[in-house]
């Protein structure tokens, strides 16, 4: 890569690859070799697009990737989360869940007892 932005910068071919420690060969078969990763993830990048669009962007990683296992693709759900990420795609996350408690609330009656429950007659304490 670094070869070809310098060559179109008007470096010869010849000098830059004596630079660089590589054969003319390779530097063609580079240029020609066809990813055949990349072509597997366009596909199954196509396919996540459609997934999260038909669902209105609610289904995240997991629900993408059952999906993807039922439609027959056979693929790991590190992958699946990957390339979501790297196409910007995240499912809609539950709401917070409602807490009702606020703390204390109302007066507390003073400890006039102070847990001394012994009288000399009955109903005394009350």
């Amino acid at each position: 890569m670094i070869i070809k932005v310098l060559r179109q910068q008007g470096y010869q071919l010849k000098h830059l690859l004596k630079a660089m420690p590589m054969a003319k060969s390779t530097y063609y078969f580079e240029l020609t070799k066809v990813d055949l990763v990349d072509k597997r993830n366009t596909e199954l990048k196509d396919e996540i697009q459609k997934i999260f669009t038909e669902h209105k962007g609610r289904y995240g990683v997991r629900r993408v990737y059952q999906e993807l296992l039922n439609r027959g693709f056979v693929v790991n759900h590190k992958r699946v989360q990957r390339l979501m990420h790297s196409m910007g795609l995240a499912g809609k996350r539950p709401k917070e869940k409602y807490h009702s408690y606020k703390g204390k609330v109302g007066k507390v009656a003073e400890n006039i007892v102070n847990r001394d429950f012994s009288t000399t007659a009955p109903l005394q304490k009350w």
